[in-house]
């Protein structure tokens, strides 16, 4: 068993939007640091896609994003397809990777050129005879460990058709179960339709009820303390229903009252729906099958918090990553101002000529952290972290084959 909350252990992407190409290393707690527009979005969006793609069909998270040819990269030589490769290990110590290649077509259409997954189980020998595999290209099995494989869909990806199977089954339910989020107040604030045991959804419409699975978890007294002390007077926050529907109720002390008055969400802030979005997609429980959430990604989590309250975010980033990996998008030099934030945490994001560069901070940058000369976000505020363009990748070539074109 491993006792590390990472799941993806890298990520490498090849003409995802505007990202050429990135080979990315990931650890319990992620912070993709860049200027608006840098293109640290689409990082997470590649993710994004993997799962929403398994959970539905690729057709459908292509069309959400405006077709393949909004998703592939438009550059000079016209690359015509956009590859994904994720390296993962599971808490029971299984590991292996998961790659894909989609191809654009005239008028719009799309093919899966290439899919690969490898799963090694966990034990001691690492013999090659006991892992599970398959290969696809355009259609067509190349290779697999299962005798009877099942028929190959031509819109979904090949891994939903193997999740039956008890050796792709553990990571299938690991990529469903990634969260990613962006929050819409006005849709956290309107009246919700019950979602019992669901993920969190990306905007926040479903927030009620998975704070009503919460209400009786250990953790929920310790979250509203967090929400408390990022939003002064906050004393309790639970589901409402409200007819068929139902919202939120926050308990809050108004100045002059000995009590907590309550307010519904359309009476709360931006800045408090946000902050109650961003704690409960960090600290959600178990989704219905008992599944945990393997990763959670946030955009900007800091938008309309005052400044003092980054430290207790950055305080519950760092806690919820001891269970659950975690990525977040930030330009918040408030948030980073911490000794904690360690080079190794942060993903330097930039953008030249339109193109999107992703990787570690460069060596001046790492070795101030290290050595305690600046924080974080202190070189974050001088504008003096960049992307090491200096160090070789040490993705191997052959495991990149899924970026070559169709032959």
């Amino acid at each position: 068993m491993t006792t590390s909350s990472v799941f993806l252990r890298r990520v490498v992407l090849q003409n995802y939007k505007n990202i050429a190409r990135c080979s990315v290393k990931l650890h319990p707690l992620n912070f993709l640091i860049g200027q608006n527009g840098a293109g640290k979005s689409n990082f997470l969006d590649a993710l994004e896609f993997t799962s929403e793609s398994l959970r539905s069909t690729v057709d459908k998270a292509l069309h959400d994003r405006g077709g393949v040819n909004e998703v592939r990269r438009r550059s000079t030589g016209h690359p015509t397809h956009f590859g994904i490769r994720l390296d993962w290990t599971l808490p029971s110590g299984d590991y292996g990777s998961y790659e894909f290649r989609i191809g654009a077509k005239p008028q719009g259409a799309f093919e899966i050129q290439h899919e690969k997954c490898i799963a090694h189980p966990a034990g001691p020998l690492k013999l090659e005879e006991k892992r599970a595999f398959y290969e696809i290209h355009s259609g067509k099995l190349q290779d697999s460990s299962i005798t009877m494989p099942p028929a190959i869909p031509k819109d979904q990806l090949f891994l939903h058709a193997m999740s039956g199977q008890p050796e792709f089954r553990p990571l299938y339910v690991a990529l469903l179960n990634m969260g990613f989020y962006s929050f819409n107040p006005d849709v956290i604030r309107d009246h919700q339709s019950p979602e019992f045991g669901r993920i969190l959804a990306s905007d926040g419409r479903n927030l009620a009820s998975v704070l009503k699975r919460m209400k009786n978890e250990p953790g929920m007294a310790d979250l509203i303390k967090k929400l408390g002390r990022i939003v002064p007077g906050i004393t309790g926050v639970s589901d409402k229903a409200v007819g068929k529907k139902e919202t939120l109720a926050f308990q809050q002390l108004v100045a002059g009252s000995k009590n907590s008055w309550g307010f519904e969400a359309e009476n709360m802030s931006d800045g408090t729906l946000r902050t109650l979005g961003v704690l409960v997609a960090l600290f959600q429980p178990p989704v219905s099958d008992g599944q945990e959430v393997r990763l959670v990604g946030i955009e900007e989590p800091e938008t309309a918090l005052h400044p003092g309250a980054a430290a207790v975010l950055r305080s519950a980033l760092f806690e919820a990553s001891a269970r659950t990996q975690v990525i977040v998008t930030s330009h918040s030099p408030d948030l980073l101002d911490d000794k904690m934030v360690t080079h190794e945490s942060l993903i330097s994001v930039t953008s030249q000529n339109g193109e999107t560069k992703i990787g570690r901070v460069d060596e001046v940058s790492r070795d101030a952290i290290k050595d305690h000369l600046f924080t974080a976000g202190e070189l974050l505020r001088l504008n003096r972290i960049g992307v090491d363009e200096t160090t070789g990748d040490d993705t191997a070539q052959s495991e990149l084959n899924i970026f070559e074109p169709t032959s």
